[in-house]
């Protein structure tokens, strides 16, 4: 109980915020890389799974290198790829980046595979084009699974987000890494709590922004006029 007093002590201490190792710029500075992280793995995941959930085309691959992707120890990708390119950003990005690609590669596969054949093929029924289809019927319903895969990922990635300040000074690692090498125990908590804080912010914020990517058709949970519907999509 005295380790938690001491660290909300900590967090409330003004000294803590000023300087270059303040709190509030270390807190940007992980919510930084943790988005930036997240568009690096959206821009490989989600084209990837689009086309897969689509075509269903190599649909076991991407299983498969999912989960090999999801057995790699990130610590040791951290260290591997930093003795490969030396100490900086660039090897905590890479690292998280592989980490955050699973779940999102399965939240827009899945997205497009949940989606009912009888809509898509309502969808042909009344003229509208392969494209049509992807941009007004596929791409809307399968935005609730795919914000849940950028919502796992991104919770993943400010958790693991810490380890970057191994390799690089940034983020809410420091508080760790510096705690532990000084026994400042205050510190490392304080440091956690604040990790925490932050992911249960992202939390909320993407339960919301799922929430309001379901279509409303859907969100109402009862059948609409599918024929008039994909009729006006059409136009």
């Amino acid at each position: 109980m005295n380790f938690f007093a001491d660290a909300v002590a900590w967090l409330f201490d003004p000294t803590n915020y000023v300087g270059s190792n303040a709190i509030g710029s270390r807190v940007l500075e992980h919510l930084g890389f943790t988005l930036l992280t997240l568009v690096f793995a959206s821009v490989i995941a989600i084209p990837l799974g689009f086309f897969i959930g689509h075509t269903g085309r190599g649909r076991g691959l991407a299983v498969g290198t999912a989960g090999a992707f999801r057995s790699i120890p990130t610590l040791g990708l951290l260290t591997l790829v930093a003795l490969s390119v030396g100490i900086g950003l660039t090897a905590p990005y890479a690292a998280l980046t592989v980490l955050a690609i699973p779940p999102i590669l399965a939240g827009a596969y899945t997205g497009f595979e949940a989606i009912d054949r009888a809509t898509i093929d309502a969808a042909r029924a009344v003229g509208m084009s392969a494209g049509q289809i992807v941009r007004k019927v596929e791409l809307p319903l399968s935005l609730p699974l795919l914000m849940g895969g950028l919502r796992s990922a991104t919770l993943q990635i400010v958790a693991t987000a810490t380890l970057a300040a191994y390799v690089a000074d940034i983020g809410l690692g420091r508080f760790l890494f510096t705690g532990l090498k000084n026994l400042d125990y205050a510190q490392m908590l304080g440091g956690s709590i604040l990790v925490i804080l932050l992911a249960l912010l992202l939390e909320g914020i993407f339960a919301v922004l799922q929430k309001l990517v379901v279509p409303r058709g859907v969100a109402a949970g009862r059948p609409t006029d599918i024929w008039a519907g994909f009729t006006k999509l059409a136009r």
